[in-house]
């Protein structure tokens, strides 16, 4: 069977949706995902980068109410900071639920 082409940025295997300044990454098949928000930007060399940016890590289960759904949360300066953290976060909490 041929793998289906993604039509989603990815980052590490997983995807990277953006609507606004709000990224999910993750598969929302899965049991969690990240959610990244940038609160604030700055201008560097005339090109506009994420400043302060809050990441939330999710569970995907419906039958969670939103608030209840927010596992983890933390705030970061800059987005390679945020990645980093979302993607260790991501991949552990995957884990643990493979485990269980």
């Amino acid at each position: 069977m041929a793998k289906q082409e993604s039509k989603f940025l990815m980052y590490k295997g997983k995807p990277l949706v953006r609507s606004g300044d709000t990224i999910y990454y993750g598969d929302m098949a899965d049991e969690y995902v990240i959610k990244l928000n940038i609160k604030s930007k700055k201008t560097v060399n005339d090109t506009e980068i994420a400043d302060k940016v809050s990441i939330q890590l999710l569970s995907t289960d419906p039958n969670l109410s939103p608030r209840k759904a927010v596992v983890k949360s933390s705030e970061k300066n800059g987005m390679f900071l945020a990645m980093d953290i979302a993607e260790a976060w991501l991949s552990r909490a995957l884990t643990k639920a493979e485990q269980s």
